[in-house]
């Protein structure tokens, strides 16, 4: 018999297609500027193929090897979580139908058009024809498939014209035209019409039938496959080849696994589809009808259009150098004396870049170990790792090689340090390393000290500037061997037992978090105040989500800010009625990881790299640290809290396991924390001029009525986007006014809401 799961759990991956979902919500939110909605809606489709390639992917495998997995929290089988995973993503293609309309209908008053061949003159359709087979035609192959034929290997995420063909004798067959080429452009301008585009691929779907002129045409649309890319360095294993060889042999094999996905941009017979998914090997379920484009990377050209009306962007912010960090002195020094907590992309990264500048040109430096999991391509933090190397230091660097789809990227640039003389590992075993860490150890006259760098986002220039994330710099002697022994056990190939202020993943991070639970729930019983905060990305940890529950029940106090996947429902009575959930989706990718247990002088604060994920927990090498320094305690609280009273872009996760709208401020002035956060940035900094437009963008991007005003919905005649949406509900009571949240207001998001590890 099927066991029943809980009523607070839900399943990862629909609750992963909800947070897709916010996403396009915001391409679609009026209050957010014309242009920076494009972004939000090819940013949907990113995640959505990446979601298609790694989660349907490894559901897929886990049922053609003939295991029965189900889920440990809602105990849906491979095949009922794949085949409700289907039947979503067709809704929301219905939803993204709407919304791309909506944008494009939008764009038509800022001199944006993109035009099917049916509203061109007959001498646009003249002129174009031409164009096709002087420009694109003699750059096609297309193909017909037969015995002779086989049907083609299909690339990942490539466009291809696909058309069914029949002879005079009566005989079907299907043709495949590649439509991705970069000999010809993707955006072709309509001769003597400025502003009127056409998209390559529609071009070649019109003229396709005289690339196949023996035969009659009985159906025609553009294709695309998305292909698995769940595939492990063991499946590749070569004794007798070098870890880095075996990656890039990994990367040649990911690039021709199976078919999970086929979209179709016009509907095809039953028949046609039929053989298409027997070619592809794929269930036939898995063909999706997708009424837009398959790829939506062309709106960054349209973007570029826009550029001279800037009220159709966000407001121009660029990270300010931190006020803790002065720039008369070395921050090796500044460390030395008092801890620094840097918040991106609020300030620069350029303090930790200006410490590790520092370290490789001083004398009394003699190593610098770091662990690196995703870096920027043309990376600062790499070049100064290779100035050290060749002024003498000892450089160490954990380069993660199988952080997916940076593969490639780290390959590289491990070379590129490994020829300036730095000494290279790859990760460790079964586990891979995702920690944020930095070592720098210094000779002194009585010995050794040390500077640890702990952080909560990658070593990468390009996403502090998009994601908000937290860096901890401290000259904690005790941090320091605690880093030195992570370091230790990495370099042999093992992993921390024991971590001392350090919680170190996987032997001592999760054991220690449910211990500062338990703490919480024993003050609970006593009659004390109780109280847990988390911001993460996700929450799927089982172990963790029972801990949570139990605390509720106990009655302790629980807050979550939760950018992603949260498969646990709050709200429930009796069972999570003391815990809220909210997820901030906006500007900025939310991914800072904070953890609180308590209130007051016994608060504890820690700073981690880690989700509540068990392949964070469990299958990771991951790090949190201590904050010990009250006012950088007081700044993480004003961060978290903040977050918790954003009603613009934070939405509430309530008891029917759907994300609600807020209003917790009166007189319709929403609070957006990533647009507080950077005013107070600006201040901090002395900027008082730019903080003051700050507040601007806040009125107009956030919440303000003149927006509203301003971005009128078009398409008259079809349904709203808001249709779609969740009806607004009345919160139960003591969920109204955010009041517990603790007094102050602030958060931000995700304009790049996709993978950010």
């Amino acid at each position: 018999m099927k066991k029943k799961a809980a009523v607070y759990f839900q399943n990862r991956e629909l609750s992963w297609l909800q947070f897709n979902e916010r996403v396009l919500n915001e391409a679609g939110n009026p209050r957010v500027p014309l242009a920076e909605r494009l972004s939000f809606a090819s940013i949907y489709q990113t995640n959505l193929d990446e979601f298609f390639m790694v989660r349907v992917g490894t559901l897929m495998v886990q049922m053609q090897s003939g295991k029965k997995v189900r889920d440990n929290k809602t105990n849906l089988s491979c095949k009922e979580q794949v085949r409700r995973i289907i039947r979503r993503v067709k809704h929301l293609e219905r939803k993204k139908q709407l919304i791309y309309e909506q944008l494009m209908g939008e764009l038509e008053p800022e001199g944006i058009h993109i035009i099917n061949f049916q509203k061109l003159s007959d001498e646009e359709q003249t002129r174009l024809e031409k164009y096709f087979d002087q420009a694109i035609r003699p750059y096609l192959s297309p193909m017909i498939v037969g015995k002779q034929q086989p049907f083609p290997f299909l690339q990942n995420r490539e466009l291809y014209a696909v058309v069914l063909l029949s002879t005079r004798n009566g005989r079907r067959r299907i043709g495949i035209v590649p439509c991705s080429n970069p000999v010809f452009r993707r955006l072709i301008e309509i001769p003597g019409r400025k502003g009127y585009h056409m998209l390559s691929e529609e071009l070649i779907l019109h003229f396709v039938s005289k690339l196949y002129q023996n035969y009659q045409l009985e159906g025609k649309s553009i294709l695309r496959v998305t292909r698995n890319a769940d595939i492990d360095a063991n499946d590749v294993y070569d004794e007798d080849m070098d870890y880095r060889g075996m990656m890039e042999q990994l990367l040649k094999k990911r690039s021709r696994l199976n078919p999970v996905r086929v979209e179709l941009t016009r509907d095809l017979n039953h028949s046609a589809k039929k053989k298409i998914a027997h070619y592809l090997r794929i269930p036939a379920s898995h063909i999706i009808r997708s009424a837009t484009p398959l790829d939506l990377s062309y709106v960054f050209q349209l973007q570029n259009a826009l550029r001279q009306n800037p009220s159709l962007f966000y407001q121009k912010l660029s990270p300010r150098p931190s006020a803790s960090i002065s720039r008369a002195e070395s921050v090796l020094s500044q460390v030395a004396r008092k801890d620094i907590l840097l918040s991106y992309p609020y300030e620069s990264m350029k303090g930790f870049l200006s410490m590790l500048q520092d370290a490789s040109r001083d004398e009394n430096v003699v190593s610098i170990r770091i662990t690196l999991y995703r870096v920027a391509d043309h990376s600062q933090i790499v070049d100064a790792l290779c100035e050290a190397a060749e002024n003498g230091k000892e450089v160490l660097a954990l380069v993660e090689l199988r952080a997916r789809f940076d593969e490639a990227n780290n390959i590289e640039m491990s070379r590129r340090l490994e020829e300036a003389g730095c000494q290279i590992i790859y990760g460790l075993g079964n586990y891979k390393v995702h920690s944020k860490l930095c070592l720098i150890t210094r000779k002194e006259e009585a010995g050794f000290s040390f500077i640890t760098q702990i952080g909560t986002g990658n070593y990468n220039e390009k996403t502090a500037a998009l994601y908000t994330d937290l860096c901890l710099m401290t000259a904690d002697p005790e941090i320091g061997r605690n880093a030195l022994e992570v370091f230790r056990c990495l370099l042999q190939g093992e992993t921390v037992r024991e971590s001392g202020k350090l919680l170190v993943a996987p032997n001592c991070l999760q054991n220690r978090i449910l211990c500062d639970m338990d703490r919480e729930i024993a003050k609970a019983a006593e009659g004390r105040p109780a109280y847990i905060g988390i911001k993460i990305n996700s929450l799927t940890d089982r172990d963790i989500i029972e801990k949570l529950v139990e605390a509720s029940k106990a009655g302790v106090r629980i807050e979550m800010l939760i950018r992603g996947i949260s498969c646990l429902i709050p709200g429930i009575s009796g069972e999570t009625e003391n815990i809220r959930i909210v997820s901030i989706v906006g500007r900025f990718l939310e991914h800072s990881r904070i953890y609180r247990f308590g209130l007051g002088a016994e608060e504890k604060i820690y700073l981690s790299s880690a989700d509540f994920m068990t392949r964070n927990t469990l299958r990771r090498v991951e790090v949190a640290s201590p904050i010990y320094d009250e006012a950088l305690k007081e700044r993480i609280r004003h961060i978290f809290d903040t977050g918790m009273q954003d009603d613009e872009k934070g939405k509430e996760l309530l008891s029917d396991g759907k994300y609600h709208d807020r209003e917790l401020h009166p007189l319709g002035e929403r609070l957006n924390s990533q647009e507080l956060f950077y005013r107070e940035a600006y201040l901090a900094a002395g900027e008082t001029e730019n903080a003051g437009r700050g507040r601007g963008a806040l009125r107009e991007a956030g919440g303000g009525k003149e927006r509203e005003r301003s971005s009128p919905l078009l398409l008259p005649e079809k349904r709203r986007f808001e249709e779609l949406l969740p009806l607004p509900v009345t919160l139960p009571p003591g969920r109204e006014s955010g009041a517990k949240s603790g007094g102050k207001t602030e958060q931000d998001s995700d304009s790049s809401s996709g993978r950010g590890d």
